[in-house]
Order: structure tokens, then C-alpha cells, then sequence
């Protein structure tokens, strides 16, 4: 198929979640086409498209469609919120629906769009064992054995949380870079860091895995506002303040769910030559 495409070019869209942005292919119908090597090519902001990450949807049995995440440096990511909220309202209206299902590595999710056209997905139960983080070896994850006293979540995703008197003074890529790469994240880690702002309000700031610094983060807000709770700073419904809009998080019986807003910028068409040149 990438043969195909490369004498064709490859069609594709670039959405944002409060600023968390993607560049979408819709591989229904067709098979999968994207390359370690296209992801990281794509996902630079000077030679490429230049994404927070790649989605690319799939066919998938027993749900409306699958979801596979791409990082800008050509690794592949397990979840991604904002990233699933916006993929999802742009199958609803191609389907005429208002909610769908839908099959990633974190297994089957639901989404839904709101009578204010916001769209939340519900993003399954937190991963709180050690293993399933996963972290190198067995630690409370409510207080991990590093600078800061960092909570670890796992929502898919790997995620380091760790609270402070104030988000905005964090020198984010020296901070989040370290606890990224540090040897208890076998898998590397996202890292936010949050603090309190008002009654289960929260702010949050971004360093993600294999990325660096985005504007927000959808399993990072879920992450964190699960900890906020399990530290006892917040209850089970969240409002998030990210660099790039405000998201909202409900841990509910069923799971996380992530409420916020989705826009779809651009369309485009990769030339026959970029591909050829980058898979």
C-alpha cells in the first residue's frame, strides 16, 4: 500500500484539542501506511507537518473504527486523549452519529459529543500497580522514590505527576526531560506538572514522552486529575488549565472521561516524492 500511495501522495488532516495538536490519516479501507520513518519525518514542524502526535484510523471488528498513535520522534504511543476526542468527532459526523466506539492498544474506548460540541471519551480505569505503569521495580506509585514526590499513573501511557506551588515557574524541559529518562520509567515517561488553583480546579504543564512540551495532553490531564484525587487535593470530577485550554476530567464508575473541545485546521496531501523520500 505504501507503494501505492507513494505514486499517489497520501491525504491527511491536522486537528488540535486545546492546542494538543495531530496530523490524522484516515487508513480506512486501504491498510495501514505509516512508517516509523514517515512519523518522524511528518513530525517535524520546519521540514515536515510537525505534530504533538500522529493518528492514523483503521479498520477495526466490532467497533466503528481503530486508532494507532505516532510520537514526532517515530516511537508509537499507547493512548492519546485529545487526540481520540478529535478522531472521534470527525468519524460521528461522517457517520451522522453522536457517539462511536473504538479499539486502541488501551483496548476499547466510547466516545460522545455534547450539545455544546465538545466531545468527551471515556478512557478506561487507571493503571495504579507498579507493573502496569509500568515502572522498573515495585514502588508506592502514590509517592515514587524521585525529586518532588511524583505520583505514577499508567492510562495507556506512562505518566509521571508531580504537583508544586506553581505550574508556571517550571522549567519544563530541563524538569520533565530528566524524570522522562530516568531508569524507574523502563518505557520513558510523560511527565505534567500541576498545581492547585482553586476547589478541584487545577493547573497543568506538559513535558510528553518522546515530544517534549505541548500545550496540553489528554491521558496527562486524566492522569493527573486521578492523582490530584488519590492525594486527596481534589475530588473525582476536575477542571484542568492547560497552556493551551481548559480540559475537564470525571472518574466515574465506568472509567476516566475526557471532556474538551476539538478543531479540525487544515486538510493537505503528502507529495508522492516526500513519501517516497521518508518511509
Amino acid at each position: 500500500m505504501m507503494d501505492t500511495q507513494a505514486q499517489t501522495g497520501l491525504p491527511f488532516m491536522k486537528m488540535h484539542g486545546a492546542g494538543n495538536d495531530f496530523v490524522v490519516i484516515d487508513s480506512r479501507g486501504r491498510g495501514a501506511v505509516m512508517t516509523a520513518g514517515l512519523a518522524q519525518a511528518l513530525g517535524d514542524r520546519n521540514r515536515g507537518v510537525g505534530f504533538d502526535q500522529l493518528a492514523e484510523i483503521t479498520d477495526a471488528d466490532g467497533a466503528d473504527f481503530g486508532l494507532v498513535f505516532w510520537n514526532s520522534d517515530g516511537s508509537q504511543a499507547g493512548a492519546c486523549g485529545n487526540a481520540t476526542r478529535c478522531v472521534s468527532d470527525y468519524v460521528m459526523r461522517g457517520l451522522g452519529a453522536e457517539q462511536v466506539s473504538l479499539v486502541t492498544a488501551r483496548g476499547g474506548l466510547r466516545a460522545e459529543r455534547l450539545a455544546d460540541g465538545r466531545v468527551a471519551v471515556n478512557m478506561g480505569q487507571p493503571q495504579l500497580d507498579w507493573r502496569a505503569v509500568p515502572l522498573a521495580r515495585e514502588v508506592d506509585t502514590l509517592h515514587l522514590p524521585l525529586d518532588g514526590d511524583p505520583v505514577a499513573v499508567g492510562m495507556g501511557n506512562p505518566h509521571c505527576v508531580r504537583f508544586v506551588p506553581d505550574a508556571e515557574a517550571v522549567d519544563l524541559a530541563a524538569v520533565g526531560a530528566g524524570h522522562e529518562h530516568d531508569p524507574l520509567f523502563p518505557q520513558r515517561t510523560n511527565v505534567e506538572f500541576a498545581s492547585l488553583i482553586g476547589p478541584d480546579h487545577l493547573r497543568m504543564r506538559v513535558w510528553e514522552r518522546g515530544t517534549g512540551i505541548t500545550l496540553a495532553c489528554g491521558s496527562g490531564a486524566c492522569a493527573t486529575a486521578v492523582a490530584a484525587h488519590l492525594r486527596g487535593l481534589a475530588g473525582r470530577h476536575v477542571v484542568l488549565e492547560a497552556d493551551g485550554g481548559t480540559l475537564e476530567v470525571d472518574w466515574r464508575e465506568d472509567g476516566v472521561w475526557l471532556t474538551g473541545p476539538v478543531a479540525r485546521v487544515f486538510d493537505g496531501v503528502l507529495t508522492p516524492d516526500y513519501i517516497a523520500a521518508n518511509r
